[in-house]
């Protein structure tokens, strides 16, 4: 720790300079609309994948392939090739490993852009491939998409049923994005049969020779898994011998659920996966390229894309509604933002509640609409955990109109007590969506089957609630913090589910508990306050690896600014005030910040589906530290001004 620092007068104010110009940077920022919004990042499967969709839009003719979008391809290939790993492989996170999966896309779609098959980089990624178990090893997502192609064995592959729209409520027990991808994926399983691909492309030389295709078995005699195992056997012969007419009916389902789930909203499911596989359907079932729904999902899919000085990259979605909420909150606690900025941003937060029903309405029919989805436009799925930031921002931040703020405030209030789940805890967008078994399909290894609660949304909701007014001892607060209580790791800790790992569920656990009036002087959150001081870095931050979700327990990793500023965060929260941790924590952001105000972070901190795709947040890294330092002011007894 720097000398001049560990006296305590120079800290504070060292932290409130430094939130000074982190909120000056922030404001610097402000879109004229109001709101805030940043890259949002992950891997390179995404221009792989756009790649292959690029294949099946334009086969190739008599074997040789040249689209269109011949330079876009190449682009995206260059893209790729940037992030190759010295081993050869590519990962699916920042600094992190090769991935299999991550490697056998990228090899897929270098070659199909041309690349040769004795090319140093193919021939890296392809050693790197089979040294990873080949292409029999990889998980069922990339077995589908190659199939689609005859590049892997249709029968090895699994089947999506898309009688799965006939069999009552039961895509609405998966998660909803696994349902916004798996229904059109469905009917491309069902009737897209083999797409051609350039003369001579195999991926043959991925087989590890003598490993089996086919799916292992569980030991023992009964698992879920070995009988969705046989299940799968037994679907891939309906395919072949069913009737025609009970799975005509299911694609027609499932091509109006797509077509009804791409209105008032930014694509199907405002998503990447769930886009590309809508465009792939639409073509399927032929929608020419000029029909308007074909039109509007291409031109939502390539509203992703990245093609400028920053890069080229493909975005997974848009975080323009999460990155606004934090950077307010952050803003509002920090009160070094203009009422004028605050105003306009609570005006665009406010004219974005959604009041249409969606697919949350089929648990929780009698709910009053209302809450806030992650991207601009998602009406279809609005986020618990967005809608508890939003309200957190609308507590800092008054639109002019503040009796339609009261009563926006108070529908959405209602729509979060209405999304508790049984278990007291809150998910992201859907309640009790539970149905462990369901993860045992063979489409599952995604591992984002399901939606449950857990501790991250759960410790925010509360802070949320208790903010818009709410007493500690209402029965869903009280539920809430059971829940938390229960799913307390051994060590102290907290899981996160959306972001990485353990710091991530911690600090929001403890902000939740915090907010409900549990004391600090509890063993459990003394125990968790301890956890946080444990894994600090010598350096003073703090840090935790994506590995986390792989190795299931801490990972540690270097310091980063939104870590850093979550642990801080979390052992205020626990009543830590005046521990060296803090202290060294607080210098740590002070000592970190760039000179025109902002931090840099070359980690990824977010999670889509752990162990499977991670995101970088290009605002994390600014706006958590501006609201550590307040919250550190705010400890310490330094009045808001």
């Amino acid at each position: 720790m720097s000398p001049s620092l560990q006296i305590g007068e120079a800290l504070l104010d060292a932290a409130r300079d430094t939130m000074r110009r982190g909120a000056a940077y922030l404001l610097s920022l402000q879109k004229k609309e109001g709101y805030w919004w940043a890259d949002l990042t992950a891997d390179s499967t995404l221009e792989a994948d756009y790649v292959l969709l690029e294949l099946w839009l334009h086969p190739p003719q008599n074997g040789l392939w040249s689209p269109p979008s011949k330079a876009l391809i190449d682009r995206a290939a260059r893209s790729i090739v940037e992030r190759q790993l010295p081993d050869g492989g590519f990962n699916i996170y920042a600094h992190g490993p090769s991935e299999l999966n991550a490697t056998i896309k990228a090899y897929t779609a270098l070659k199909l852009a041309g690349f040769p098959a004795d090319d140093p980089t193919l021939a890296r990624a392809r050693e790197r491939i089979l040294a990873l178990g080949g292409l029999a090893a990889a998980n069922s997502y990339v077995k589908i998409n190659l199939s689609l192609f005859g590049l892997f064995p249709r029968g090895h592959a699994p089947s999506i049923p898309p009688e799965l729209m006939l069999l009552g409520n039961l895509i609405y027990e998966m998660s909803s994005w696994t349902r916004a991808i798996v229904i059109p994926l469905s009917v491309l399983n069902a009737i897209g049969g083999q797409r051609p691909v350039p003369k001579g492309m195999t991926l043959e030389e991925l087989f590890v020779p003598g490993v089996p295709l086919s799916f292992k078995n569980h030991e023992g005699l009964f698992s879920w898994r070995n009988f969705f195992l046989q299940a799968d056997r037994v679907l891939k012969l309906w395919e072949r011998f069913g009737p025609r007419g009970i799975r005509t009916r299911a694609i027609r389902r499932a091509e109006q659920w797509v077509l009804q789930h791409t209105r008032y909203s930014g694509g199907l499911g405002a998503i990447y996966p769930s886009m590309m596989y809508a465009v792939m359907m639409l073509d399927l079932l032929g929608y020419a390229e000029d029909h308007p729904a074909r039109v509007e999902a291409t031109a939502q899919f390539m509203n992703l894309l990245v093609d400028d000085e920053r890069g080229f990259f493909f975005q997974p979605c848009f975080s323009v509604l999460w990155d606004t909420a934090i950077v307010v909150y952050a803003l509002g606690e920090s009160a070094e933002a203009t009422p004028a900025a605050l105003e306009r941003a609570a005006d665009w937060m406010l004219a974005k509640e959604i009041r249409r029903k969606g697919d949350w309405s089929v648990k929780r029919p009698h709910a009053e609409p209302s809450g806030w989805a992650f991207e601009f436009d998602n009406e279809f799925y609005p986020d618990i955990d967005d809608t508890a930031q939003v309200l957190l921002a609308l507590n800092r931040a008054h639109g002019a109109n503040s009796t339609k703020q009261e009563a926006c405030i108070r529908r959405a209030v209602d729509w979060l007590l209405a999304m508790q789940g049984a278990d007291g805890g809150w998910a992201a967008f859907d309640v009790d969506n539970t149905w462990n078994f369901l993860s045992s399909v063979p489409f599952a290894d995604h591992n984002a089957m399901l939606d449950p609660a857990c501790p991250d949304i759960t410790g925010r909701v509360l802070e949320a609630l208790i903010g818009c007014g709410l007493h500690a001892d209402h029965p869903a607060v009280q539920r809430g913090v059971e829940f938390l209580k229960r799913t307390q790791e051994i060590d102290g800790s907290w899981y996160g589910r959306w972001g990485v790992d353990y710091i991530y569920g911690t600090f929001l656990a403890l902000r939740g508990l915090r907010a409900a009036g549990e004391g600090d002087r509890e063993a459990y959150i003394l125990r968790a306050g301890e956890w946080l001081r444990s894994i600090q870095n010598a350096d003073g931050g703090w840090g935790e690896s994506c590995a986390s979700y792989d190795n299931k327990t801490f990972t540690p990793g270097p310091s980063t600014p939104s870590q850093t500023a979550w642990a801080v965060l979390g052992l205020l929260a626990s009543g830590d005030t005046n521990s060296e941790s803090v202290a060294k924590g607080v210098e740590w952001l002070v000592e970190h910040q760039r000179a025109d105000g902002g931090w840099d972070e070359d980690y990824s901190t977010g999670t889509g589906f752990p162990a499977v795709f991670y995101l970088k947040y290009h605002l994390y890294r600014n706006s958590f530290p501006v609201l550590a330092l307040a919250a550190y002011r705010k400890a310490k007894g330094v009045a808001r001004t």
